[in-house]
């Protein structure tokens, strides 16, 4: 403990009466445990000693407290006003820069309200109604005006809606002091400055070059790109790896200019060919084409790496992002925990939060009107999607498109909705610059501190209207009156230098002057062609021969040995008796003459995929156990509830595996995984839906992203997505993955669509899938998984068709096809519908089927066009190929595979449809109505057709 100072009568001249009382009775305690008080009094009686037993001085001012009830009505009224100063404070802040709203809760902040007057609140101590007050504030009076002053100016803060208390008591603590953060000196204030002056020099050097030319400017909140400046430094002080970065269009490209380090002349080289001009609405209509299918240069992202002092290098990504607005939130989330953990070792992968961090840019509009944010907000403090907190900041122009802010949400604030997350709220007008670096700094403390998320509400306007030839005053006349005559930002922080002698008005003249300059230049250099031009990636089209020569088979011995392993579990470890009964099944599964079942080839696949060395990450509702009570990945100890994987305990494992039970979301979760993968292609990642229907939540994802990602942004993802598919008469909901949705995907060899029958087929496809893990041509996998089937003895596997051979497109029939020059008809199936097909011909073994024989299509996409037509040209007698499906015609794979049929089938076939009609809705509610249709459907497909020479033939 440091040597006590003399008695100090200024520190100790502000306590009297009952104030010294509480000042004597912490010191007490003081010197019982130096612990069990606050830091400042700690501090105050570390270097002043006791404090007198009896004040040696009358202080100045004079506070005072009766014993009259009056005075202490009075004083539980300014106790109250301090309270809803912190709680309503930002009611009444000075946040809009064009001042558009009355304060609603100004009345609550004023004196009167509570039947006070000045004088009574000289006379109260400042630590009566606050305690912990700092030194320099005496009287209440002084308490109120220094929380005015922390409350409601350019900066204000929503705090209440947060119940940690030890959270709550450091942020108000940053709220109310005046030394943290700290405040910016003037050098960094003329840094700020000029920063302002590029952003905006950017956007005027734009609109008059490209006239007429959409760019989505962030003019009006400026204070945006010195804000992630702060962010960047913070990061990168911290020690970030990676800053991963999510933003919708507006203000996208001086973000890529001033924090990507983009080159003013390849963006200036996008405008001066961009074929677009004239084209309203813009975004998404044309992309700037190199030879692939492109964006437009306002959805593309990029990344840049800076260098704090001369160690930590940190690697800033800013993703690219449809006009889908907030659904590239979760891929941000992705990114940046898998950016966070480490895959090198068997078990869970091991997270460290510091790695990385995710920032967020939203609008206002879209923060509370698209549920993908409320989504993502969700998963952010859960175990498999935490990433120790997302900074999200509100570019907040209080107009969405055309609309006010009235018409689109129904909450006070965009940022209402982060309440319910007790994430932390600032409020901050972008005219004040340094309050918004403020706001920034204290967001990145909070992360640093408690690992969860911050929400900043940048408050400002939009000086043009949605795009640059748009007119705004057609919907807000009022509104735009007032951005015409309002000064820049950084005019107005200039005057604000300028008036406090920080610098001069030839010190601005000569950072604009500088910042056109450079901008001309690049400029010169464009039209000259001597800019350094990025060439996109070629499209690498999928490699399927290759692909398909991947040695996915596994030795016998090996996958018995690996059995054992995934049998054992640690000692004392109870398994609940009735699941140990079905585990043990397993035992002799790879025993000659017994069956492997879909779970357990599942689980052999992922522990030899596992002991190569690529991790695994595996989420969906109910994903440990299997939604089919199949997987039971995950096992619970029956007396302590204690968890245990049997993948975490492989001999010889080189890999992380993680297993995850999602939230009941989709789109959330599917968008975090893809990111994930994108960010970490060397991992195997793992997506399965309830059932393949809830799928239907997350085709933005679908379609924005992993469908169209690599040909809009070469952007390479190895996702699986698991969709349970198959008509066990469950209804509609519960029946159709939706397999004609991603067949009309499909193209440029973007993913794999598979449904599969078999488990040996499973596990061969998850080892080939596997196998192109970090590769240039992987692809995403589709897979409509199994319901029923994964229970069919049926669909099982012989334990040596895991040890030899490979995954198949095309499956032939086993019952048929002994006499191919006798086969008039081809059926041409797809998933479970070819398990009720084959369940028919067993029950008549010893009926004659020579005129028929039925393939499984196992892969729809890519079309296995060269297996298809070898077996094609073995039936010399085909006089129809018929498609049957369980879906309605309009959905499953007739629409797609129809063309493709007629194009491979020989001269004088016919190519023909079997099963139900076209419909609106997948299924029947009724069971037994799905009974007789399915039964229709599998007797048609079998039934003789002795006309079957009429079949319409091939065009």
């Amino acid at each position: 403990m440091a040597a006590k100072e003399p008695y100090n009568e200024s520190i100790w001249s502000k306590y009297y009466g009952p104030n010294l009382g509480y000042i004597q009775e912490r010191y007490e305690q003081f010197v019982k445990d130096p612990s069990t008080v606050e830091n400042n009094y700690r501090e105050l009686f570390t270097n002043s000693g006791p404090p007198p037993l009896t004040p040696d001085s009358e202080p100045a001012p004079q506070p005072r407290i009766s014993g009259d009830t009056e005075w202490l009505r009075k004083a539980v009224r300014a106790s109250k006003l301090i309270a809803n100063i912190r709680i309503y404070g930002h009611m009444a802040a000075e946040i809009d820069p064009l001042v558009r709203d009355q304060n609603p809760m100004a009345k609550y902040l004023e004196l009167e309200t509570y039947g006070l007057t000045r004088e009574d609140l000289i006379a109260l101590p400042a630590t009566l109604i606050w305690e912990n007050a700092p030194n320099d504030v005496h009287t209440g009076w002084d308490a109120v005006q220094r929380m005015r002053q922390a409350y409601t100016k350019t900066i204000a803060y929503e705090f209440g809606h947060v119940h940690e208390e030890k959270e709550l008591q450091w942020l108000n603590r940053q709220a109310e002091s005046t030394s943290s953060p700290a405040p910016l000196n003037n050098t960094e204030r003329k840094e700020l400055l000029n920063r302002l002056i590029q952003v905006e020099q950017f956007e005027t050097f734009l609109h008059k070059t490209f006239v007429g030319q959409k760019r989505f400017s962030l003019e009006g909140n400026d204070a945006l790109v010195p804000m992630l400046d702060e962010i960047v430094r913070a990061a990168a002080h911290d020690g970030a790896e990676h800053i991963l970065m999510g933003m919708a269009h507006r203000g996208r490209l001086n973000v890529l200019a001033h924090i990507l380090g983009k080159p003013y002349d390849i963006i200036f080289s996008e405008f001066h060919h961009s074929p677009n001009k004239e084209l309203f609405p813009s975004e998404g209509s044309t992309g700037i084409n190199y030879g692939w299918t492109g964006d437009v240069k306002y959805h593309l992202g990029a990344d840049r790496a800076v260098r704090e002092g001369e160690t930590v290098r940190t690697r800033i990504t800013l993703a690219n992002n449809p006009s889908h607005l907030e659904f590239v939130n979760p891929v941000v989330e992705g990114f940046t925990r898998a950016a966070q953990e480490d895959r090198s070792t068997a078990g869970l992968p091991k997270i460290d939060t510091s790695k990385a961090m995710a920032v967020l840019m939203h609008g206002d509009a879209a923060f509370p009107g698209e549920g993908i944010v409320a989504e993502t907000l969700n998963i952010g403090k859960l175990q498999g999607y935490q990433n120790g907190g997302t900074i999200h900041i509100i570019v907040n122009n209080r107009i969405g498109f055309t609309t006010e802010s009235e018409d689109s949400r129904s909450t006070h604030y965009a940022s209402d909705i982060a309440k319910g997350y007790e994430i932390p709220i600032v409020h901050v007008n972008a005219d004040d610059p340094e309050a918004c670096v403020a706001a920034v700094r204290l967001a990145s403390a909070y992360r640093h501190q408690f690992k969860k998320d911050f929400v900043i509400d940048l408050i400002g306007y939009r000086r043009h209207g949605h795009n640059e030839m748009d007119d705004p005053e057609t919907t807000q006349p009022i509104v735009y009156g007032k951005v015409r005559n309002h000064p820049t930002v950084y005019k107005v922080y200039a005057e604000r230098l300028k008036n406090e002698k920080v610098l001069t008005a030839e010190d601005v003249q000569k950072m604009n002057a500088e910042a056109e300059s450079v901008l001309q230049r690049a400029y010169d250099t464009m039209k000259e062609g001597n800019h350094k031009k990025k060439e996109p990636k070629a499209f690498i089209p999928l490699q399927t021969d290759r692909a398909a020569a991947n040695t996915t088979a596994v030795s016998i011995s090996s996958l018995q040995e690996i059995n054992r392993e995934l049998l054992t579990v640690p000692a004392g470890f109870q398994v609940y008796p009735k699941l140990e009964r079905i585990l043990q099944r397993r035992k002799d599964a790879l025993n000659e003459g017994e069956k492997v079942d879909w779970a357990l080839a599942e689980t052999l696949a992922f522990a030899t995929i596992l002991k190569n060395g690529t991790p695994i990450r595996l989420s969906g509702q109910d994903a440990q156990r299997g939604t089919f009570a199949h997987r039971h990945l995950v096992l619970h100890d029956s007396k302590t509830g204690d968890l245990f994987s049997p993948l975490h305990q492989l001999s010889d494992s080189r890999a992380s595996f993680g297993v995850y039970n999602s939230p009941l979301s989709e789109a959330s979760v599917l968008g975090f995984e893809y990111g994930y993968n994108v960010f970490a292609p060397e991992t195997f990642v793992i997506w399965e839906a309830q059932y393949g229907d809830f799928a239907n939540a997350g085709q933005v994802i679908f379609d924005q992203f992993i469908a169209a990602g690599r040909a809009k942004w070469t952007q390479r993802s190895n996702l699986v997505i698991m969709l349970p598919h198959g008509y066990e008469g469950q209804g509609p909901e519960h029946s159709s993955g939706r397999l004609e949705r991603f067949l009309q995907l499909s193209a440029e060899e973007n993913w794999t669509v598979a449904n599969l029958t078999t488990a040996s087929q499973y596990f061969h496809l998850l080892r080939r899938q596997a196998a192109l893990c970090g590769q240039e041509d992987a692809r995403p996998l589709v897979i409509m998984t199994p319901k029923s089937l994964i229970r069919n003895t049926r669909s099982t596997s012989a334990g040596t068709e895991l040890a030899s051979g490979q995954f198949k497109p095309v499956l032939a029939e086993s019952l048929l096809g002994q006499k191919p020059s006798e086969v008039k008809r081809l059926v041409v199936c797809s998933g479970k519908v070819a398990i009720d097909i084959q369940t028919e011909l067993e029950a008549a073994p010893d009926k004659d089927w020579s005129w028929l024989h039925v393939l499984r299509l196992e892969q729809l996409y890519p079309f296995p066009e060269q297996e298809l037509s070898e077996h094609l040209n073995s039936f010399s007698s085909l006089q129809e190929i018929v498609w049957v499906q369980e879906e309605p015609k309009n959905m499953g794979g007739w629409s797609y595979s129809e063309p493709r049929l007629r194009a491979i089938a020989p001269k004088n076939a016919g190519v023909r449809y079997i099963g139900r009609p076209e419909r609106s809705s997948p299924a029947s509610g009724y069971a037994d109505v799905h009974s007789f249709e399915q039964r229709r459907i599998v007797t048609e497909a079998l039934k003789s057709n002795s006309n079957v020479q009429a079949a319409v033939p091939s065009s």
